[in-house]
């Protein structure tokens, strides 16, 4: 008998410790036995809503809110992609870009196709360096994912759908959701960052009825 999971996803394309998160979670998936089915939709949510449209250099922007030693910190965002299989290098992306647009985009996606939309724009951003405010780089990924090329197209030129996705994201905070990735499991309970293999592991468990939460 085939049994379901639904999670319920909140991440944002430039937030590194999203990328370790859902590498973490395919790694815990690929684990599951076949008679699971995990249906993953995804949810906005805006890292800085402040970011400028032209974008910001993130060092900059990391050193003005925390301060400290920035190289460090990204090092050692970077040890933990890594650790998740993932060929992080942060100086290949040097700059942060508002992200309504990408936002948009998977929001309205089959439901199938929301995760692998948003893990192909997360990766367009970070692993190759590229610009996920432009509309052209988009529309193609888009097109990739299932959807029609000049759909996409005319939804990121959509202002009333843009302006859904960021009610939709300071929704998400006004919840309480304060942080990504953020994932929660059948309605029921809800894990956050980028945790090891073994917490999602565990998260399955519950979930499935095998463990108890607590």
């Amino acid at each position: 008998m085939t049994q379901s999971i639904r999670i319920d996803l909140f991440t944002d394309i430039v937030c590194p410790w999203c990328l370790i998160g859902t590498a973490r979670l395919d790694q815990a998936l690929a684990t599951l036995p076949d008679d699971v089915e995990v249906e993953i939709l995804h949810h906005p949510f805006l890292l800085d809503p402040s970011t400028p449209e032209a974008g910001q250099n993130t060092k900059e922007r990391l050193s003005a809110k925390y301060g400290g030693d920035i190289t460090a910190m990204q090092a050692r965002v970077e040890a933990a992609a890594h650790d998740a299989g993932v060929p992080l290098d942060l100086s290949v992306q040097p700059m942060s870009y508002p992200t309504i647009k990408p936002h948009t985009l998977i929001r309205l996606a089959a439901p199938e196709q929301q995760y692998p939309l948003a893990k192909a724009f997360a990766a367009a951003y970070f692993l190759e360096g590229q610009d996920i405010t432009d509309n052209d780089l988009l529309a193609d990924i888009a097109a990739a994912h299932g959807y029609d090329r000049d759909a996409a197209v005319k939804l990121l030129n959509d202002e009333t759908e843009a302006a859904t996705t960021k009610a939709m994201a300071v929704s998400a905070s006004q919840q309480g959701i304060n942080g990504v990735p953020f994932f929660i499991f059948n309605n029921q309970f809800a894990i956050s960052g980028g945790q090891p293999l073994d917490v999602f592991q565990r998260a399955f468990r519950v979930a499935l009825g095998e463990e108890a939460l607590n």
